[in-house]
């Protein structure tokens, strides 16, 4: 290679190193996390595995960027003897791994949540397949920005096809569409999460020609002020939609199940910890 591209190649190589001679205890790296090396190694894919970072010090290979990768290794191998692809650079001290560790982010795009989608649909993954085929029955289209005859908030489809299950997002959309007749706004993420909540909670005790009927001469500008005072979130939406859909039923539906009903879809377990938002203000305000 000419010297003149020395400034912008690394100068490392690459070994195979047993993850037991690696050492991940500098002051700098963040605390190693079980859970997540748990659920990683549950979904273990070989060709996920990118090479561990090390600076070659004093005859010690210091992790300054990979020390998850090598205990998913690790716990998936059941050995610490498992060799791992290792990048070595000979020529870092201390402060200059840390500066790297630091700022190794700063300048990396993450993936939005259309692209995974995408690129999962072009590896020929179900569900993302399932999801789309189910969007476009509907003369639909799954779109990377809020635009017209489509939705962006791909992060909602598949939270609702997870969380419900594929009929119960097939049927979010289907009284979305026959009652706000397409209407952009109506399929941002806390709206088409409101309504799933609903039909999660009452089932068929939600009549679509009542939802219809009542819901459809509420404009979604005004559903989306009477959610966010009285919670944020798509709780918030599924409370307003509740109230106009109950407005002259004697008994209208319980409120209590609304709150009590838990999801049935198609993940055992769903993260607790997770917070919802919506998709679609998050794409805008990127684009922005």
């Amino acid at each position: 290679m000419s010297e003149e591209y020395n400034e912008f190649v690394p100068n490392v190589h690459f070994e195979l190193i047993p993850i037991k001679d690696l050492v991940s205890n500098q002051e700098y790296q963040r605390n190693l996390s079980m859970q997540h090396v748990r659920k990683a190694a549950a979904n273990f894919d070989i060709n996920q595995v990118n090479p561990i970072k090390v600076s070659r010090r004093d005859g010690i290979n210091y992790v300054f960027n990979g020390q998850h990768t090598a205990e998913i290794i690790a716990l998936v191998s059941e050995s610490r003897e498992t060799p791992v692809w290792c990048m070595i650079y000979d020529d870092l001290d201390y402060n200059e791994e840390a500066d790297i560790f630091a700022n190794q982010m700063k300048n990396v795009k993450a993936l939005s949540p259309y692209e995974i989608f995408n690129a999962n649909c072009e590896a020929g993954n179900d569900k993302e397949l399932l999801i789309r085929g189910l969007v476009e029955s509907y003369e639909l289209k799954i779109l990377p920005s809020a635009g017209p005859g489509g939705i962006c908030a791909v992060g909602a489809l598949e939270s609702i096809y997870d969380k419900y299950g594929y009929d119960v997002l097939d049927r979010v959309l289907r009284l979305i569409i026959i009652t706000w007749e397409g209407e952009q706004k109506s399929f941002s993420g806390n709206m088409m999460n409101g309504v799933a909540r609903l039909l999660n909670s009452f089932g068929d005790e939600i009549k679509e020609n009542t939802f219809k009927e009542k819901l459809g001469v509420v404009s979604i500008k005004e559903l989306t002020k009477n959610a966010k005072e009285r919670r944020p979130g798509s709780l918030g939406f599924a409370e307003a939609m509740l109230v106009v859909y109950n407005k002259r039923m004697k008994p209208g539906l319980q409120w209590n199940k609304l709150y009590s009903v838990k999801a049935t879809g198609n993940k055992k377990k769903e993260n607790k910890g997770s917070k919802e938002y919506d998709e679609e203000a998050q794409v805008e305000r990127d684009a922005s």
